[in-house]
C-alpha cells in the first residue's frame, strides 16, 4: 500500500473497527457502502440509470459495480490507494464511484477542462495507481499521463460504444459479479478528494469521508423530501460537487439518474421533458443559458417539481425567469467543495407560504437558511456574531459532520481553515431575523474604492436587470487616486445592444454613485473557471 498521510491512517482504522466489531458493538455506522445494496435489494427491476440508448435497473448496477471492483483489485488497487477518475457524466461515472467505495479505494474525479500540467499535478500529488479516463479526452490524458512522476495506468472508457479504446468495457464484461462487500472502513476515512479550481496557486485537495457524504446525503433527502419516484438529471459535471451529491442521496431513495453527456442547452432542454425529469441542481451560468435558449419554450416541463441553482451567487433577476420558464419551485444552494456541499438552502418555512408573492420570491431569492445538521455563525473581524437585521455584514463559518477534515497532505492550509471545529468559509453575507443568509461577495472579491466597501454580487444583480445584459461579472482593479475602481465586464444578448455610459446610468439609477461602474468592458464570453464558476482574477488581468 502506498504511504498515507498520518492524518488519515488506514491500518490504525480497520484494527479499531475489527476490535469494535469483536467487542460487539453493533452501533450504526455512517458508512456508504450501505448505499447501493440497499437499493440494489429494494428495487432491483427498478429503472436506475438513463444514458443515451443505455438503460439499466439497480441490480444490473450493482452487477457492474461488482465486476468493476473486480477489475479495480486485479489491477493491483488496495483498499486506501487513489483511483482517478476523469469523464463526462455517463453510468460509467456512477459505476465508478460506489466501485472505489466497495473496494475501499479513495477517488479522485477530474476537472477534464484543466490543463495537463494540472491534471499530472493532481495525479503524482495523489499517486493514484489507476485512471479510469474517456477515450474522447484521449490526447489531454495521454499528455498528463506522461508528465506524471509517479506512473499511472489507463483504463479507457468508450462512451459511444466503439470496442478499439474501451478496456473498461471489456474488462467489466470478462469480470465475474460477487455481492457487493464493504471494505472494512470507519466513517472518517476518505472516501473520495476533490481538487478546487485552482484560482491562485497549486490547487489543494479537498477530503471527503463517509461520515461527511453520508450525513449530507441523509440531511439533503429530507430537506428536499427526495423519493423513489424521483428522476435527477445529471446535468452540471459529476466530477463538480454541484451534481455529485446525488449519487448517493439519488441511489439511496431508489430513484433515477439520467445522464446528460455534454451540456448543450437545446438537448438538455429536451432532455428534462422527454426523461420526465423532477429535480436537478445546475450552476448559474447554465440556468442561465438554458433559460435565454431559444429553445425553453418548446416544452411543457410537467414532471419538474424542483430546479435548484449552486456554485456560485445568482442575480434575483434571473431566478424570476428560471420560475416563468419551468413553472416549478425554485430553490437557492448555497456551499463549498469542503463542506460536502450544501450549506443552505432557501426553502421556506410553513408561515412563509402565506405571506404575498413578491414578499415569497424574496426569501426564496436568498442565499437560504441553514441545512439540517449544520451549524452556521456569521462574524466580524473580531469573531463576533453579526446582528440578525439583513444588513450587518460577516464572514460566514460553518460546523457539522459534512465539513471536511482537511486538506490533502496540507496541514498548515488546513490549521487556516478550520479552528476549533469552525469552517472559515471566505464568503460574505448578512443574516435576518428568520435566520436567512444572503451572500453579499467573496472576501478577497469585496472591493474598496476611496474608502468605501463595495460588494460586487450588488452591482451584478443590478447589470442583470437591464434587458440587453445576458451575463455581468464585476471586479476592483488599482486606481491611483481611488485606490480602487469598479469595473464590469458584460455579455450582451444576442442583437440586443447597450453602451458602456447606458450600462453605467442604469447602475447609478439603482445604486450609489460610487458602487456604480466606472468602466464597462464588452467581452464575446466571461472567462471560467475548469467547474464553470466566472474566473474574475482573469477579468483583472483583461485590458480595459
Amino acid at each position: 500500500m502506498n504511504q498515507i498521510p498520518s492524518l488519515f491512517n488506514y491500518s490504525d482504522s480497520r484494527r479499531f473497527a475489527l476490535q469494535d466489531r469483536c467487542a460487539g458493538n453493533t452501533m450504526p455506522s455512517m458508512l456508504l457502502t450501505e448505499i447501493l445494496p440497499r437499493a440494489a435489494a429494494q428495487y432491483p427491476e427498478k429503472l436506475a440509470v438513463c444514458c443515451g440508448t443505455v438503460r439499466m435497473n439497480y441490480r444490473e448496477v450493482a452487477q457492474s459495480v461488482s465486476r468493476l471492483g473486480a477489475v479495480l483489485t486485479d489491477l493491483g488497487v488496495n483498499p486506501g490507494d487513489r483511483v482517478a477518475l476523469l469523464h463526462r457524466n455517463c453510468h460509467r461515472v456512477l459505476e465508478t464511484y460506489f466501485a472505489a467505495v466497495h473496494t475501499g479505494a479513495v477517488l479522485v474525479p477530474l476537472n477534464y477542462r484543466l490543463a495537463p500540467g494540472d491534471l499530472a499535478y493532481i495525479l503524482d500529488d495523489t499517486d493514484s495507481r489507476v485512471l479510469i479516463a474517456d477515450s474522447g479526452w484521449m490526447e489531454l490524458t495521454e499528455e498528463a499521463a506522461c508528465r506524471c512522476k509517479s506512473g499511472v495506468r489507463v483504463l479507457w472508457s468508450r462512451v459511444d460504444g466503439g470496442a478499439s479504446t474501451d478496456s473498461y468495457g471489456t474488462t467489466i464484461a470478462d469480470a465475474s459479479a460477487a455481492p457487493l462487500r464493504d471494505a472494512g472502513d470507519r466513517e472518517d476515512d476518505p472516501v473520495n478528494i476533490y481538487y478546487t479550481s485552482g484560482t491562485t496557486g497549486h490547487q489543494k485537495g479537498v477530503v471527503l469521508t463517509h461520515r461527511n457524504i453520508y450525513s449530507h446525503a441523509l440531511s439533503t433527502i429530507a430537506e428536499l423530501r427526495l423519493s423513489d419516484s424521483d428522476v435527477w438529471a445529471h446535468v452540471a459535471p459529476m466530477f463538480h460537487l454541484a451534481d455529485a451529491w446525488a449519487t448517493w442521496a439519488i441511489t439511496w431513495t431508489g430513484g433515477r439518474h439520467v445522464m446528460a453527456g455534454r451540456f448543450d442547452p437545446p438537448s438538455v432542454l429536451k432532455l428534462i421533458d422527454a426523461e420526465h425529469v423532477t429535480v436537478t441542481n445546475l450552476i448559474p451560468t447554465m440556468l442561465n443559458d438554458l433559460v435565454n435558449s431559444a429553445d425553453a419554450g418548446s416544452y411543457g416541463y410537467q414532471s419538474l417539481r424542483l430546479v435548484m441553482s449552486g456554485g456560485a451567487p445568482i442575480a434575483p433577476r434571473l431566478v424570476e425567469k428560471i420560475i416563468e420558464t419551468f413553472g416549478c419551485e425554485y430553490v437557492q444552494t448555497y456551499g463549498l467543495t469542503e463542506t460536502s456541499p450544501y450549506l443552505t438552502f432557501s426553502l421556506l418555512k410553513d408561515h412563509m407560504r402565506n405571506l404575498a408573492p413578491e414578499e415569497q420570491f424574496a426569501y426564496r431569492a436568498k442565499t437560504g437558511r441553514a441545512a439540517l445538521g449544520v451549524s452556521l455563525r456569521i462574524v466580524d473581524e473580531n469573531g463576533s456574531d453579526v446582528a440578525r437585521d439583513g444588513r450587518a455584514v460577516g464572514e460566514i463559518l460553518a460546523r457539522g459532520d459534512r465539513i471536511t477534515p482537511g486538506y490533502w497532505k496540507l496541514p498548515e492550509a488546513t490549521a487556516e481553515a478550520i479552528s476549533q471545529g469552525w469552517f472559515r468559509t471566505g464568503d460574505l453575507a448578512t443574516i435576518d431575523a428568520e435566520g436567512y443568509l444572503n451572500i453579499v461577495d467573496r472576501k478577497k472579491d469585496a472591493i474598496i474604492t476611496g474608502g468605501e466597501l463595495v460588494y460586487t454580487t450588488e452591482i451584478e444583480n443590478a447589470l442583470y436587470e437591464h434587458p440587453a445584459v445576458l451575463e455581468a461579472a464585476v471586479v476592483g482593479i488599482p486606481d491611483e487616486r481611488w485606490g480602487e475602481i469598479v469595473k464590469a465586464a458584460v455579455v450582451l444578448k444576442p442583437a440586443a445592444h447597450a453602451s458602456a455610459t447606458e450600462l453605467i446610468e442604469h447602475c447609478r439609477a439603482r445604486l450609489a454613485h460610487y458602487k456604480s461602474p466606472r468602466i464597462v468592458e464588452f467581452l464575446d464570453a466571461l472567462p471560467r473557471t475548469g467547474s464553470g464558476k466566472i474566473y474574475k482574477k482573469a477579468l483583472k488581468e483583461t485590458k480595459s
